[in-house]
């Protein structure tokens, strides 16, 4: 009888001991789950981006930036208005982007301006992979079929331009700016990426600068740019001349 019962505790202290282990196990899922939900809660509120009804320095950057280009005609006073928003989408049409009238990451990239959460950082210059990835796709698009010292060439004009003072000083800067490529007007920098070019962005990046220097380079057998064709020339590669 004795060991009857003894045998009923341990199997109730058994059962008992599997509730609290289920218990505890439940208790750490909901846990987590509430932590995830924190998380997910704190990013999307540390990406709020400029948009119809914002003010700030960040939407009197984002008018001056689009003034400067030729999109915004409206006085620059810090306030994201229709005309702002109607500005940020013509930008966003012109270039390519998902037009949507808000200054989200992509948008701002494209204006040369650091995004919200980026800034406490240095807002020119080459500084971060997407500065590597957008020198690949507009080599990419604009040397394609070109030899690869040319598609290097390609890259270190653009590096050249942000270091210059007549050009915005950030890679985005110089490669959306308004008619500096035909590869953004005719589409072709949303191609894929060529294996190639990411190479020669890589290498542009590491300082080499098969152009000479140049800010300028051109097809003699396609454009049509008079201005152009008086640049000075410092050296052909494939089909580009490259410029002072």
């Amino acid at each position: 009888m004795e060991s009857s019962r003894i045998k009923t505790l341990k199997v109730a202290i058994i059962i008992l001991l599997n509730i609290v282990m289920l218990g505890l196990v439940s208790q750490a899922i909901n846990q987590g789950r509430v932590r995830a939900a924190e998380n997910d809660f704190s990013q999307e509120a540390a990406q709020v981006y400029s948009q119809r009804g914002s003010t700030g320095d960040e939407v009197r950057k984002i008018q001056q930036r689009l003034k400067d280009w030729g999109y915004f005609f409206d006085e620059v006073n810090g306030t994201y208005g229709p005309k702002t928003e109607e500005a940020v989408r013509y930008f966003q049409r012109q270039n390519g982007l998902s037009v949507d009238g808000i200054a989200g990451s992509a948008t701002l990239a494209a204006l040369g301006l650091p995004s919200g959460s980026a800034s406490g950082g240095s807002s020119g210059g080459v500084t971060n992979d997407a500065d590597y990835q957008l020198l690949a796709r507009i080599i990419s698009a604009e040397a394609r079929g070109e030899p690869y010292t040319g598609q290097v060439a390609v890259g270190a004009v653009v590096l050249n331009r942000v270091e210059h003072p007549s050009f915005p000083d950030s890679v985005a800067g110089v490669v959306y700016q308004p008619g500096a490529f035909t590869a953004i007007t005719d589409g072709q920098i949303n191609e894929p990426i060529s294996e190639s070019a990411y190479r020669a962005a890589k290498d542009a990046l590491n300082g080499w600068d098969p152009s000479g220097g140049a800010i300028y380079y051109f097809n003699p057998d396609k454009t049509s740019n008079k201005w152009m064709r008086t640049r000075p020339v410092i050296l052909r590669i494939g089909n580009h001349l490259f410029c002072s």
